[in-house]
């Protein structure tokens, strides 16, 4: 028996043991050896963890993350756009604290819901946002986090206006400027005692991913909206969707914490690399004056900074994936950065996406061999395995003009988001 003195330090040295213990955990944490960042990990990792994506969509969604940090998943509701956003932000992430998923709110009117605002009857006192967001940013501006990647991910973005409660990043996002929270010279303080900056800027290391459902009860993004980041649309194909019913698995998203931690500083050096190895962009450049002036015609076309950010994707995607094709880089470009913007009636649309069908393939006339042609194909089987269909050179962006183009015609009107 400890008697009353024995059992009080016997206590006493249980909980520094703790203590050093706890100590060593969080060292080992910070200290995480570093290593050169591996696209094929996370795939490998996701199919482990139950996650159905094609390599090119991953491909798709990392480089557009390292490309500029607002990224659009869209696309058909349950098709795993949050997944995907929220096994990427676990997988790279040392802890829980470097990302915060957040439904956005239809009542959403300002910027409060995401920075928070001073208690106007006390005017030393900051009140954060309950779902984190402010919390998140401050975390990423600390000198110490300046590696550690941080993820907002902005569930079910466009129920509210975007405009109005995201304003503030997108303006922070071009101007380089910081978001201003107070006008006070000294720090104010929130709930839980957090100290809370007069201005604070988007680190290179926070990344906004925001999920995108079209219907009924939804907004449509302006051009100042997709002209600032990068679109990525989820669609499931037959034999995705046959093949995920012979044998549904339910997906464990735990088993993708953190085995990518040490890869994190790496892809933070990633995005903020603004140096590329010079490689030949004139097919890229040849391809983007074409849409340029068929895109003229409808209104939609792009400026200097979509053009400086497509040059961006198309070299990150060279870094991300070594192995991607010349092909296959324009045609990410494409469907990204140029097709989101279209849209209109019949009598406007269908010329201008027939003209833009036929800089997809080669040899081929689009409107005859494939959008008025039900048994077309854009993969066909071989050996087992599924090839390109001789004459087609960008099928994401061909397939997309392709369902634009039926849209218009069956309901005389089209749009790149699609419900």
């Amino acid at each position: 028996s400890y008697g009353n003195n024995g059992f009080f330090s016997a206590a006493v040295k249980l909980y520094l043991d703790f203590l050093e213990d706890s100590k060593n955990n969080n060292s080992t944490v910070k200290d995480l050896e570093q290593i050169p960042f591996n696209l094929s990990t996370f795939q490998n990792d996701c199919k482990d963890a139950g996650l159905i994506y094609t390599n090119q969509l991953i491909t798709r969604y990392v480089s557009s993350l390292a490309t500029k940090p607002f990224v659009l998943l869209s696309g058909l509701s349950g098709s795993g756009k949050t997944k995907l956003a929220q096994a990427y932000s676990q997988w790279i992430c040392q802890s829980k604290d470097q990302y915060c998923i957040v439904p956005v709110g239809a009542d959403w009117t300002n910027r409060e819901p995401l920075l928070g605002y001073v208690n106007a009857l006390e005017n030393t006192e900051y009140i954060l946002p309950e779902n984190g967001a402010l919390q998140l940013i401050i975390e990423a501006n600390k000198e110490e986090n300046k590696n550690k990647p941080y993820f907002l991910i902005l569930d079910e973005m466009n129920l509210s206006h975007v405009e109005r409660y995201f304003a503030d990043f997108l303006s922070v996002m071009e101007s380089k400027e910081k978001f201003n929270l107070h006008s006070s010279d000294t720090p104010l303080f929130g709930n839980e005692n957090i100290e809370v900056a007069k201005e604070y800027s988007w680190p290179k290391n926070l990344f906004v991913v925001g999920t995108v459902n079209i219907d009924e009860t939804t907004y449509m993004f302006s051009p100042k909206v997709l002209d600032r980041a990068n679109a990525i649309e989820f669609r499931v194909t037959e034999k995705e969707i046959s093949k995920f019913l012979k044998s549904p698995n339910q997906i464990d998203l735990t088993q993708l914490e953190s085995k990518g931690a040490n890869m994190a500083a790496d892809f933070i050096k990633t995005a903020r690399n603004n140096e590329f190895e010079e490689i030949n962009t004139d097919d890229l450049n040849e391809t983007l004056v074409n849409f340029f002036g068929q895109l003229q015609k409808t209104g939609a076309e792009f400026g200097y900074r979509t053009g400086m950010e497509i040059h961006r994707l198309y070299q990150q995607l060279t870094v991300i994936n070594e192995v991607i094709s010349e092909n296959e880089k324009i045609d990410i470009a494409v469907m990204q950065k140029l097709l989101p913007k279209l849209h209109g009636s019949r009598r406007k649309l269908c010329p201008i996406l027939e003209t833009l069908g036929n800089i997809c393939v080669n040899d081929l006339d689009v409107k005859k061999d494939i959008f008025e042609n039900e048994d077309f194909k854009l993969y066909k089987e071989v050996n087992g395995k599924l090839v390109l269909t001789e004459g087609v050179l960008y099928p994401l962006s061909l397939e997309k003009i392709t369902r634009m183009y039926k849209g218009a015609i069956d309901t005389g009107f089209a749009s790149y988001a699609e419900a």
